[in-house]
């Protein structure tokens, strides 16, 4: 056979050879293709839409159509609603505990509620005027531009003019006026208070050309800038006549230890230099006043309405704390059982009476970490082993107030009830449930294998100029990486609270070149696997 073949190729030399190229071709192609080194990624878009968390847990399906009812608050029973073998619909008191503290607790949330918001609304009449800040503003720094010239041109002749001997420099007559011991110390004070001047003066010039291009219909930005920057030439003036200052108390100083005359002018000048410093700090203490003003007003609203937000939530809490003092059923039923008596003391978690239901009950265990974001009315999505194409909805209607404890684990037993109309199901089957923990509408949304971690920073690769939901593709320019504040999250999705708009094109996952395999999504550390917690 194989000599067959051979004696076949030399025949027909030159059709095999054109074969074999095209093997060879072919199968580089294909390495080379295999083996490109190009990193693909699958991209996704910020998108608005729902989201849930919920807390998985397993456990039985009762035996049992009878749950007991407990209290949540305590306090003395003042209400007995219902007798034995009475049937209730779901929501109706059973047993009213004495709520007066309660009550009290209300009205005095409703009132703190009222003078917060009573607070606020005054905190906006007094800023809403932001014409009238702008105006103070600009009053403010005009009044400052009416004494700074005076002052920079007095200080000016201070430290560089010729008035007290027309043949030097006044800086120069004050050098002579100290003897050579005294020689560097008179030097040193007179440089600091050129340099503090010219300084001063730099810094003025700059300011009043910026005034006098404004003017007061100027936006608010603007003025707050001249006002920021009139506010850092006065400190600049007022530590130069500080420096001016030093320098001719220095010479008073001396002139008093040695008997010495002095110019009556030496003496005028330090008297303008105290009137100048108190016109200089004047302004600038209105300056900064107006600047505080203008800084403070946002702040000071978003600090009260964040009290508003604080008070409604504790006249919410108190509210809800009100409502545990009425002991309510939970669903229809029968009682079967009153375990009180009016008048009687009761403590939280007293069972006060047995209810029948018709329909079946759930009993899931769950860890002591999952227990506590579950409440009674929370519903839960029920599935079943024994019959896998069944789906039922179910309420959360007891949690066990104490857990038991199984080698060093607590677990707690939360009763679930859901409608007996499937006769399929039977007592002590084994029940899976989501209980839904959470639900937002309406919120920007992002696949959770997208967010990425670095410590306490979360954020996203933003894939600019591309389109969305697109798989395997290469990006025209890198990535860049946009930090990002997240809400809640699932095994899918994750909550967007700032960073991103909607729209925005994202990586939701790298796939790599070597077999096409995707690279594991980010290990998120508020993510469980399902029957331990969020999902």
């Amino acid at each position: 056979m194989i000599k067959k073949l051979v004696r076949l190729i030399l025949k027909h030399r030159v059709i095999s050879g054109f074969i074999i190229l095209a093997l060879a071709a072919g199968s580089y192609f294909i390495f080379r293709n295999s083996d490109s080194g190009e990193t693909r990624y699958v991209l996704a878009s910020v998108k608005r839409g729902a989201i849930t968390t919920s807390i998985s847990g397993t456990g039985q399906v009762s035996a049992s159509d009878q749950i007991e009812i407990k209290t949540k608050a305590s306090g003395d029973v003042i209400y007995i609603a219902v007798r034995n073998g009475q049937f209730v619909g779901a929501g109706a008191v059973l047993v009213q505990l004495d709520s007066n503290t309660a009550r009290k607790a209300v009205r005095d949330a409703e009132l703190n509620l009222e003078n917060a918001k009573l607070a606020l609304e005054k905190l906006k009449q007094s800023t809403a005027d932001l014409e009238k800040i702008k105006e103070d503003a600009f009053n403010t720094v005009s009044s400052a531009f009416l004494d700074l010239p005076a002052v920079i041109s007095g200080a000016e002749i201070i430290i560089s003019g010729n008035t007290i001997n027309f043949q030097q420099s006044n800086s120069g007559y004050y050098q002579n006026f100290i003897d050579v011991y005294n020689y560097g110390e008179t030097a040193d004070l007179i440089r600091r208070a050129a340099n503090d001047y010219n300084s001063a003066r730099s810094e003025y010039d700059r300011t009043f050309l910026s005034y006098q291009k404004i003017s007061r219909n100027a936006d608010n930005e603007t003025i707050v800038d001249l006002l920021n920057k009139t506010i850092d030439a006065s400190k600049t003036i007022s530590q130069a006549l500080k420096s001016e200052q030093n320098l001719l108390d220095y010479l008073i100083d001396y002139a008093e230890s040695k008997n010495k005359p002095l110019p009556s002018l030496i003496t005028t000048y330090r008297s303008n230099l105290q009137t100048y410093t108190n016109q200089v700090n004047g302004h600038l203490l209105d300056l900064i006043n107006i600047q505080n003003t203008v800084k403070n007003a946002p702040l000071d609203i978003a600090s009260q309405e964040l009290a508003v937000r604080q008070k409604e939530n504790a006249l919410l809490d108190a509210r809800e704390n009100l409502e545990d003092y009425f002991v309510r059923a939970p669903f229809a039923g029968a009682v079967t059982k009153i375990n009180i008596l009016k008048g009687e003391s009761v403590s939280s978690g007293t069972v006060v009476a047995n209810l029948i239901t018709s329909q079946r009950i759930a009993e899931i265990s769950l860890n002591e970490i999952d227990v506590a974001q579950v409440k009674a009315g929370q519903s839960a999505n029920l599935t079943f082993d024994a019959i896998p194409d069944l789906k039922i909805q179910g309420q959360v209607t007891e949690i066990d107030t104490v857990g038991t404890v199984s080698q060093g684990v607590v677990s707690y037993i939360v009763k679930v009830i859901f409608g007996a109309s499937d006769s399929r199901v039977k007592p002590a089957m084994t029940v899976s449930a989501d209980i839904i923990t959470q639900t937002k509408d309406d919120v920007l949304v992002v696949p959770s294998s997208a967010v990425k971690f670095q410590g306490n920073i979360r954020y996203v690769e933003v894939a600019e100029g591309e389109a969305g939901n697109n798989r395997g593709v290469l990006l025209s320019e890198p990535s860049r990486r946009q930090n990002i504040q997240t809400g809640i999250s699932n095994d899918d999705l994750t909550e967007i609270v700032s960073g991103l708009t909607e729209g925005d094109i994202i990586v939701a996952r790298v796939i790599q070149s070597s077999g096409s395999t995707p690279t594991p999504a980010v290990q998120n550390p508020f993510f469980r696997t399902p029957g331990s917690g969020n999902r």
